[in-house]
């Protein structure tokens, strides 16, 4: 990958402290975290309670916000691929932290797998899938065209080796199939207003860092093609109540919802909300 240009230096304000730089991929327009930790190194960045996609902890009231909202998202990622109306419904859902997308898609008939490499969040999702969930190394077992769609909830920013994977996802995908990834948009309003404090570019645990065109970009490579972008207008409460705290040291509930309100205003217009699902067809 061409790189050039930097964009921004930050730290890690979850886990270790350290400080990276954005750099901008001149290839497709995204950005990327330099430098990338080791394959071995990756997985101590994961290493906090309060990652809680690996988690179905309630302890605080942040964390039980949270499970309502992902409640109410549940409703409306199922109504979306339900949309796609595939004949055999064959659903992989790679990154499925506790599978509670899959348990979700399992109510309404799809046939499900998933991919999910943490071993605590793995053992959760596969009590409620009927062991349908797997390592990482799963994916380059599955048959070509196996899935109708491929789902990768805030996922593609945490894989390493981007385009091999996107490859792996292309084959693996029918023809007329369906990519479905939900990223962070680093060109949003809460993105340009807390600039190294935006929570969602979460170094080094995000490895790239997306815009509207670059995915386009990315993705035509692959002959496959963007036919459908969604806002996900929860997110920019959840970041920004997260930049509030890496900014000033404290929640600041009031500020961070006002700020994620002001985003998703100015979204309205300009289509650049905190983070977006972009759905992808393959050829």
């Amino acid at each position: 990958m061409k790189n050039n240009s930097p964009f921004l230096t930050l730290k890690d304000h979850a886990v270790s402290g350290e400080t990276f730089e954005l750099i901008q991929n001149e290839t497709f327009g995204f950005l990327e975290t330099t430098p990338q930790p080791s394959k071995e190194k990756l997985p101590e960045y994961y290493q906090s309670e309060d990652y809680i996609s690996h988690t179905d902890a309630r302890r605080n009231l942040f964390e039980k916000v949270y499970h309502v909202i992902r409640t109410i998202s549940l409703k409306q990622k199922s109504k979306l691929i339900n949309a796609f109306q595939p004949e055999s419904k064959h659903l992989l859902d790679v990154g499925c932290g506790t599978g509670d997308f899959l348990q979700e898609a399992l109510k309404n008939n799809w046939t499900v797998s998933g991919i999910e490499p943490n071993e605590q969040a793995r053992a959760i999702a596969n009590k409620k899938t009927n062991e349908s969930v797997f390592e990482i190394e799963k994916l380059l077992e599955f048959e070509t065209h196996s899935f109708d769609v491929i789902t990768l909830w805030h996922v593609l920013e945490h894989l390493p080796n981007l385009e091999d994977h996107l490859a792996v996802f292309k084959k693996l995908l029918k023809p007329n199939g369906v990519l479905i990834i939900a990223v962070p948009n680093y060109k949003s309003f809460d993105a340009k207003h807390y600039k190294e404090f935006w929570a969602a570019y979460d170094v080094p645990r995000h490895l790239w860092h997306f815009s509207k065109s670059s995915i386009s970009r990315l993705v035509s490579k692959f002959s496959m093609r963007v036919v459908k972008i969604k806002p996900m207008w929860f997110d920019a409460f959840y970041v920004s109540l997260l930049s509030e705290k890496y900014k000033t040291g404290k929640m600041n509930p009031v500020k961070g919802f006002f700020i994620g309100a002001v985003s998703n205003f100015k979204g309205l217009t300009s289509k650049e909300v905190s983070s977006l699902i972009y759905c992808i067809k393959n050829s």
